[in-house]
């Protein structure tokens, strides 16, 4: 049990597979009904971890099947062009529950703090704010959790790398059922791993006892006449990506296609603009097939169990009165450019799915630009709360209203390596993508006629206006976010 900084009672409950029973359900909620202008009460955030945009059937895959979160995509507002402010987690995460840019102190409190003093139930459980990842599930702590966001806050144990099953060092074609010789919790985990697990509906992962928690959560708001804000925080598909081995099985792959490499692609790419090259991945076409198999495995699986608390939250009657939304902290390579990971500029990373439901509100799909940082404000915009100052992010509650309305005419990812003076960053406008680094090189992407960001203008006189205009707008943005010098 962790003791509350602030209370000193007792707020951590830590779940484990011996406690957590219950049917697997899939398949969501219907859209709940016109609620007669009334403002919705709740807010239900589902959170992915390391989940590219381009997994998801709701944004164009065809192959990965995440039938539940493109159900909630039908019964809401897709934000077709949503961008990530942090590269990773840990700056991503405290980004969007402040909604201060990384690198900037927070001027305000978090959501659930705000919240609270409105008279909100706030509660956490799973990864919303950052858990290093696998030791944090696999230990049952709360990473870099901010108790004072939550009323109440639980964590989930499982055994991450140790879970019994077939285990995969996809970079170095290991594959076996022993547990001697895996790595785990306090090692330096190459991010490879994968699992077939033997549990076949899963109730031994973090993430069933995730959706299991929620529930159990949700069933007591029920019974509360007090209105809440619940993060659900998945840990899937961030490695190592444990999953049922039916999910595995859903996904052959000898038949799955990967991004192919092209002679010549790093040739304009900055070195401060290039990524983790995989530990040899891209010189192992199984091992690159196998991470895709593991990866859309692991999102299936996380996408059940969204599936399990929406189908709750319907149950309950409470989906007339709560806004949802999912979500992720950012985007992921799988071999684009022969690039692996996060911690880059480019596209795969930055862009990330963001689904709103708003009960009696529009449904459709926007390209209305988006920041992280600006689900903060929009929530305290759907309940009728007023913001605190401080806050750099703007409400997209107009829309909510009309899909074509425009709040934003560019989105900013900062990369805030460590020890440099004024961070990299990037700017996505609607055409175009500008990035500059620490030493002053840069890229610029034409994302109409080159959207997979295969040739960098920075360099082409042809482009030079351009050029000018972006690194203008980046001057701007870096300013207005407190970042510039």
């Amino acid at each position: 049990m962790t003791q509350h900084p602030r209370t000193g009672t007792s707020k951590t409950i830590i779940l484990s597979c011996l406690l957590v029973l219950g049917p697997v359900c899939s398949g969501a909620a219907a859209v709940p009904g016109n609620t007669a202008g009334k403002k919705p009460q709740n807010v239900l955030l589902i959170m992915s971890d390391d989940l590219k945009a381009s997994a998801l059937g709701a944004y164009g895959n065809t192959v990965c099947r995440t039938p539940n979160i493109d159900h909630l995509a039908e019964s809401g507002m897709v934000f077709e062009r949503t961008y990530c402010q942090g590269l990773a987690c840990s700056p991503s995460r405290p980004s969007m529950m402040t909604s201060t840019y990384p690198g900037v102190k927070p001027a305000a409190p978090t959501i659930g703090e705000h919240l609270q003093k409105h008279g909100w139930h706030t509660a956490r459980v799973g990864k919303i704010f950052h858990m290093g990842v696998p030791n944090s599930p696999k230990n049952g702590d709360s990473g870099l959790d901010v108790p004072e966001c939550w009323t109440e806050f639980h964590n989930t144990k499982s055994e991450e790398t140790y879970t019994p099953g077939l285990y995969r060092l996809t970079s170095r074609g290991i594959a076996a059922r022993e547990m001697q010789g895996r790595q785990g919790a306090g090692t330096k985990l190459r991010p490879w791993v994968a699992v077939e697990a033997d549990c076949e509906d899963g109730s031994d992962q973090a993430d069933y006892m995730v959706g299991q928690k929620a529930i159990e959560i949700l069933r007591e708001r029920k019974e509360s006449e007090k209105p809440f804000f619940l993060g659900v925080g998945f840990f899937r598909p961030h490695y190592p990506m444990v999953a049922p081995k039916r999910f595995f099985d859903m996904y052959p792959s000898g038949k799955l296609e990967v991004p192919s490499l092209q002679d010549g692609d790093l040739d304009d790419i900055p070195r401060a603009g290039q990524a983790s090259t995989g530990d040899g991945l891209n010189d192992n076409e199984e091992g690159r097939r196998l991470m895709w198999q593991a990866y859309y495995a692991s999102t299936t699986f996380m996408d059940e169990q969204v599936g399990r608390v929406l189908d709750e939250l319907d149950r309950l009657g409470l989906a007339d009165s709560t806004v949802v939304i999912f979500t992720t902290d950012h985007g992921y390579h799988l071999g684009e450019h022969g690039f692996w990971q996060k911690a880059n500029l480019h596209e795969e990373v930055v862009r990330v799915p963001f689904i709103v439901r708003v009960p009696g509100k529009k449904t459709g799909r926007t390209m209305s630009l988006f920041e992280l940082v600006d689900l903060y404000p929009t929530c305290l915009d759907l309940l009728g709360l007023p913001a605190p100052a401080g806050l750099q992010g703007k409400s997209l509650a107009p829309v909510l209203h009309d899909p074509a309305a425009s709040v934003r005419d560019t989105a900013l990812s900062v990369h805030n390596k460590r020890h440099a003076k004024v961070p990299a960053a990037g700017i996505r406008a609607a055409d175009w993508h500008y990035m500059r680094y620490a030493d002053g090189s840069e890229e610029l992407y034409d994302m109409v006629k080159d959207p997979s960001e295969y040739r960098n203008l920075a360099a082409d006189k042809k482009s030079a206006k351009l050029l000018k205009t972006a690194r203008r707008k980046m001057d701007q943005r870096m300013k207005e976010a407190g970042l510039s010098q």
